[in-house]
């Protein structure tokens, strides 16, 4: 676009017509534009008209496309000083007035606006004589004195400018420029000509101005007189009911009678101690010399209904029948032996001691395993009400036993709501994720719940709210928690703990087929005649699509397949879909997790330990390879300190043992030993893969081989001892998975075997440790009668005479 100044009526510059602006020549101001032509009439001034745009009002600012009918007739030639762009495509520019115009035409482009404009000056010659003028001045002075007084936090900077202007347009452009006038006035005051005109609509519209906040003030006065006046009026109540009570001479004032009378029989009616039923009196009493509308009335009413609401004296009869209540657990959930017995043993004590108070359980066990459901099963197999309090994140004091009640919004504590949910006073209350639960500045919950998990403090639990005694004696706690490392130890100090291990294969696959199939079945709209999952397709997805110690991530796999059968149903008009380990990968993709195959043949220096991980057992093979060297020893596979620790012992009894077995005795001189734990991704700590450490290094160094379908797992001493471990259940299992044959444990285990699946147990053939030699004897391959055995660098090895091991 070129700049053209060849026009008749004036000359052609861009154009903004503006909504709720007017910009007097002289005045620096900011504004946004946001229409697009607007945008791009900016970009035209910048580019092509030295910064030059012309600023014209709108008549009406609800019209988004603007005629030169909609426009005024008067408007300012402005230069723009700085453009920044906004997010959303608005652009924030900064302009100074130059010079008024006259609209002459107004050209609508498709992208932009341009306007013929007449320049105008910007103060014409004044018609009045130099007396009035200054008599003008001096009213606007004036006038602006009293807006000043009247307007709130006026900066003392305009009123020094306005009050030191020398002529009549400095007077003019300090007022127009500072005061914040309506949108028309602005426009009016642009289109008069002579500085004594502009002054004297500026006297008007101040005039005006003037009266509209005198009016404010007034109205603003009344309001504040008023509410005196009604504080007064309190106050005065106040100090006569005062005088009433002390002549004995107290009533009602403003309340309902009727309101009152039936908090009285509530109260009378209560199955609560004398103490509650005289402290909730005091209250009623109270509220009956108050006016209803007061705001402590509001308290006081909401205080007593939450009190009235608490089931006082209200008790559900438990079962007595154990045979029935371990029915009901069994038929809710699988395995959990442990849970199970200590609530039938809970039960059977209840039926000979129906008093016995302070029974607290803590369920610990990884996410998915039950813990949340077991309790809702305690609560069906004692018939007992349930109610669940999440304490998950619970930080403040406060939500254990809430907040006095002068304080606004107050409000009773979980434990007391969770009482008034459950109706009744021996409910069984989970008090979920107990181990989540962190303090601040506001106090430590876990100290709060020590009073509600003390037996001999809870028949007196006092919220801060209701703050009179309660008593949770008859209410069976039950907690979870993942971890215990976060509970504190006087909290856990009160709780029985009960652990939930992770689930083995088999309890996963008894779970699916008796619980998770059925209730996803029934949640997608399917019957079993419908879908059908096999056996060996509940393996696939145990053991290749999940890897989890509960049940979750089964149960969301199992739907999944269900929303596929239901696709299959309606799509294909199919009567039946069958899923099994053949088909499966078909619908949910690739196997994720890959089997822990145990080693196809016998081999020097590779064994197949047992680890224990939060989602079950692995199999972990342990390779070690021997090399010339000067007795270095590497240890690689993401091994942690205790690890570590364990392939130093091993070293150092094998050299107590090297003549035993026909290794050389310097052999901690001349070879170099590399041992590995594969998937060196993956952390790895412990001391159960010591006999496992023992074991291949002597056979590397022995050069005997050592058995494909033998696992072990023991921690082991300087003076060959091995010593028991954890999570038997869970590496049994895997050894089981694994295919293998034998499993090499601890003698100390010997009592774990009870917690062993019946699968596994006879699967599997035991072997227990109480020595090395008793883990090497049964892991070590023999060798033939006169064999000249090498070791892992060729060098032939004496035969070493067999040993008996211990089975079972």
């Amino acid at each position: 676009m070129e700049k053209r100044t060849d026009i008749k009526n004036g000359t052609l510059m861009p154009m903004i017509p503006t909504r709720d602006l007017v910009v007097f020549p002289g005045m620096s101001v900011n504004f946004d534009v946001g229409r697009e032509m607007s945008i791009q009439s900016l970009h035209n001034a910048r580019n092509d008209f030295s910064g030059d745009v012309f600023l014209c009002a709108q008549k009406d600012i609800n019209v988004e496309s603007p005629e030169k009918k909609d426009m005024f007739r008067i408007g300012t030639i402005a230069n723009i000083r700085q453009v920044i762009k906004s997010p959303g495509g608005v652009c924030r520019c900064m302009v100074r007035g130059v010079r008024k115009a006259r609209l002459a035409e107004m050209i609508v482009h498709d992208d932009c606006y341009e306007a013929v404009v007449k320049p105008l000056p910007n103060y014409s010659k004044d018609k009045l004589y130099n007396h009035e003028l200054d008599a003008v001045e001096r009213e606007v002075r004036k006038a602006f004195e009293e807006y000043a007084r009247l307007m709130p936090k006026m900066p003392q900077e305009i009123y020094t400018a306005v009050m030191g202007a020398k002529t009549a347009s400095e007077l003019f452009e300090a007022v127009a420029f500072n005061v914040p006038l309506a949108f028309i006035d602005r426009q009016a005051l642009l289109e008069a000509q002579s500085a004594g005109e502009k002054l004297v609509l500026m006297m008007t519209i101040l005039a005006r101005e003037i009266d509209v906040l005198s009016l404010e003030k007034e109205i603003h006065e009344q309001v504040q007189s008023q509410i005196e006046d009604n504080q007064r009026e309190y106050y005065i109540r106040e100090q006569i009911k005062a005088l009433q009570n002390e002549l004995g001479e107290g009533g009602f004032d403003g309340s309902d009678e009727g309101e009152i009378q039936k908090y009285y029989e509530k109260i009378e009616e209560l199955k609560a101690p004398d103490e509650v039923k005289e402290k909730l009196n005091d209250e009623v009493r109270r509220l009956s010399r108050m006016a209803g509308s007061s705001q402590e009335a509001v308290v006081i009413r909401g205080y007593l209904d939450t009190v009235l609401g608490l089931p006082w004296g209200v008790y559900t009869k438990d079962t007595a029948d154990v045979k029935k209540a371990q029915a009901v657990l069994d038929k809710d959930h699988y395995g959990l032996k442990r849970v199970k017995e200590r609530i039938i043993e809970n039960l059977a004590v209840r039926a000979l001691t129906p008093d016995i108070k302070g029974q607290i359980i803590c369920l610990v066990g990884p996410p998915g395993v039950g813990k949340t459901s077991v309790a809702k099963s305690v609560a069906r197999a004692l018939n007992r009400k349930f109610v669940r309090v999440s304490l998950g994140g619970v930080k403040d004091e406060s939500d254990i036993r809430g907040h006095r009640k002068t304080y606004v919004g107050a409000m009773p504590g979980r434990i007391i709501n969770a009482m008034k949910l459950a109706g009744s006073s021996n409910p069984v209350m989970l008090l979920d994720e107990i181990d989540k639960m962190s303090n601040d500045f506001r106090g430590d919950p876990s100290s709060a719940m020590l009073e509600v998990l003390d037996s001999e403090q809870n028949n007196a639990f006092r919220d801060h709210y209701t703050e009179i005694p309660y008593d949770l004696s008859s209410v069976l706690f039950i907690t979870t928690a993942n971890t215990l490392d976060t509970v504190a130890a006087p909290l856990l100090d009160r709780m029985e703990v009960i652990e939930l291990s992770s689930y083995t294969r088999e309890e996963k696959f008894n779970i699916a087929k008796k619980h998770l199939v059925k209730k996803q079945l029934e949640k997608h709209g399917l019957t079993s005649s419908m879908m059908k999952l096999t056996n060996d397709g509940i393996y696939q997805l145990i053991d290749g699509y999940t890897r989890e110690a509960g049940v979750r991530t089964l149960e969301r796999t199992i739907g999944s397949l269900c929303r596929k059968a239901a696709r299959e149903i309606v799509e294909n008009d199919v009567k039946k879909v069958t899923f099994s380990a053949k088909n499966i990968p078909d619908y949910l993709g690739h196997i994720k997790y890959l089997p822990d195959d145990a080693a196809k043949e016998d081999q020097i220096g590779c064994v197949n330990g047992l680890a224990w991980t939060a989602v079950g057992g692995v199999l972990m093979p342990l390779e070690v390879l021997v090399l010339d060297g000067k007795g270095k020893i590497e240890l690689t596979g993401s091994l942690g300190d205790v690890m570590k620790e364990s392939a130093k012992i091993a070293v150092s009894y094998c050299r107590s043992i090297a003549e035993e077995y026909g290794i050389e005795k310097d052999f901690y001189e001349k070879k170099d030993m590399h041992i590995h734990a594969p998937e060196g991704a993956v952390p790895k700590d412990g001391p159960s893969a010591g006999v496992t450490m023992i074991t291949a290094i002597v056979s590397a160094l022995s050069g005997r081989k050592v058995r494909a379908d033998v696992a072990m797992t023991g921690e082991i001493t300087l003076t060959g001892k091995v010593l028991p471990i954890g999570g038997l259940r869970e590496k049994t299992m895997a050894a089981f998975k694994a295919g293998v044959k034998t499993v090499i444990v601890p003698e100390k285990n010997r009592g774990d075997l009870d917690e062993i699946d019946d699968v596994v147990k006879e699967g599997l053939e035991f072997v227990f440790a109480e020595r090395i030699s008793d883990v090497l004897d049964a892991a070590l391959v023999k060798p033939p009668e006169n064999a000249v055995l090498p070791d892992m660098m060729g060098n032939p090895q004496p035969r070493v005479r067999a040993r008996s091991r211990k089975t079972v």
